[in-house]
């Protein structure tokens, strides 16, 4: 009677504690991460319209913003792709390759700041560098207003978008429509935001071991909020510094901002959101495997030998941040005048 009783006791507390543990990983989660929200987030400075929104679609996918009219924003942030162009580093006008691995645009709204150094403090700010960039879109702000000004139908958008304003047609306005249409680029409902949301079935036993290893190990100390990084800068190489095949010594990162010596090889950790889908990885793109990011991650950043299984585990924890991508419908984009400057030829 007695060992029966200890069986039954012994049973109860194991039927208890498992959902008592799972709910602490849970809560634990909780604290450090947040879900992807259903609805775009407000942005500061720029309230978003259906035109404005409409208007800098159109903007995104615009080849005539760039002075070979054949890049557009969409070209390096592909939305159907993941929001990036899926090269180690982008290739821009003249079929120069840029110096850095294209970030993704998916939930780039969440970030505290854009590319991968920082230097542009949000969106609009950060849709006006490649256009002028000459390894990108190498365009001016002359030009691309000359260019929205020569067909009636962005003049017409840019009214209706900024009301009031003498003159809306601007470089500045252009970089705020982009904004308020990529502001719309977020991916909810993956399937940890469903668990955080309290569905303990949405993850499975590896894939929960994976949290909390990316927890215990110290992974979520860069890669926590909302979006799994994209708010503080770090080294690349806090504990050991990556050969030069993933770290270029000729790029010092943040400090070509800052000028700080202290800023030299910082990055802003990249975000995490749909990782499994934004191959190849780091701001060199040097790394085309996800379970091989995780492990340099391991040994750079933490000073840990991670084994296959932890390897495993985290990797298949980061491919539960995928989440529901948008659909975009391609725009259809107003026929160029005569007044329309004439492409640049690419080949020199």
């Amino acid at each position: 009677m007695k060992l029966r009783n200890l069986v039954l006791l012994s049973l109860a507390t194991v039927l208890v504690s498992a959902p008592v543990l799972a709910d602490q990983l849970r809560n634990r989660a909780s604290a450090m991460f947040a879900p992807i929200p259903t609805e775009p987030p407000e942005i500061r400075g720029n309230q978003p319209t259906e035109e404005k929104v409409e208007l800098g679609k159109m903007l995104f996918f615009e080849p005539r913003l760039s002075s070979s009219h054949l890049i557009s924003c969409n070209t390096c942030h592909n939305v159907g792709m993941g929001g990036h162009d899926y090269l180690p580093v982008s290739i821009g006008h003249g079929w120069q390759k840029g110096p850095r691995n294209a970030p993704t645009v998916f939930n780039a709204v969440f970030n505290a700041a854009q590319f991968w150094d920082g230097r542009a403090a949000d969106l609009a700010e950060q849709a006006k560098g490649p256009v002028q960039a000459g390894v990108e879109m190498s365009s001016t702000p002359e030009r691309v207003v000359e260019t929205l000004n020569s067909m009636p139908e962005y003049v017409d958008r840019f009214k209706a978008s900024f009301p009031g304003q003498a003159d809306p047609v601007t470089f500045d306005n252009m970089a705020l429509a982009i904004e308020a249409f990529e502001a719309t680029l977020i991916t909810p409902h993956s399937r940890f935001d469903q668990y955080l949301a309290g569905n303990d079935q949405a993850l499975d036993t590896k894939e929960k071991e994976g949290l909390q290893l990316f927890m215990d190990k110290g992974c979520a100390a860069c890669h926590g909020g909302v979006n799994f990084g994209g708010q503080h800068y770090f080294p690349f190489g806090l504990v050991k510094r990556p050969g030069a095949d993933i770290l270029p010594v000729g790029d010092k990162g943040r400090f070509e901002v800052t000028k700080t010596a202290s800023d030299e090889y910082v990055f802003r950790a990249a975000p995490l959101r749909n990782i499994e889908l934004t191959a190849p990885y780091f701001h060199s793109g040097a790394i085309w495997d996800l379970e091989e990011a995780v492990a340099v991650m391991g040994t750079s950043q933490l000073g840990a030998e991670l084994d296959n299984r932890q390897v495993e585990a985290i990797t298949a924890f980061l491919r539960t941040l995928t989440g529901e991508i948008p659909d975009v419908m391609y725009p259809k984009l107003p026929p160029s005048t005569a007044t329309t400057p004439r492409p640049v030829d690419m080949i020199y």
